[in-house]
């Protein structure tokens, strides 16, 4: 279990330091251009994916910070009941270490920091974090996991 949980701290501590280095060289909403398709922002984000409830008045940073808990305390009984899958339990470590970088951020600053921003002439992606991105992977693995599993009653 101990590997899973370093695979959840390298992931806190890359969103830390990335979090914190944007910061340092960016304003509040200033967008820094790197290529036609992405720039660097700094944006503030009180909600979830997508500022999902960021207007909500305040009662979601309590939700969502108890949800990360009670994810986290879930994620932690599956890696210690299911030790010997391997990806499952590297994706469940993704998605911890993404929880709980996102986490920190809402109950030390109030809101996540988000930097990366995707778009296309008026389209857009909305901007998100290294911690978004591990939750993303590490549920993308899950799924392709479940999609690729032999069927019941099959080795």
């Amino acid at each position: 279990m101990l590997k899973w949980l370093g695979v959840s701290a390298i992931v806190i501590a890359l969103d830390f330091y990335t979090k914190r280095l944007v910061g340092t060289f960016l304003a509040y909403g200033e967008h820094r251009p790197v290529t036609s398709f992405f720039d660097l922002v700094l944006f503030h984000n009180e909600g979830a994916a997508f500022s999902f409830l960021a207007a909500a008045g305040g009662w979601q940073r309590l939700f969502f910070s108890a949800f990360a808990v009670v994810a986290s305390g879930v994620i932690v009984y599956q890696l210690r009941k299911h030790p010997e899958k391997k990806l499952f339990c590297f994706a469940l470590g993704l998605i911890l270490g993404g929880a709980l970088g996102n986490l920190y951020d809402r109950l030390a600053l109030g809101h996540v920091v988000d930097f990366l921003f995707f778009h296309y002439q008026r389209f857009y992606w909305p901007a998100f974090n290294v911690a978004d991105s591990a939750i993303f992977c590490g549920v993308v693995l899950l799924l392709w996991q479940e999609l690729h599993k032999p069927p019941a009653g099959r080795s």
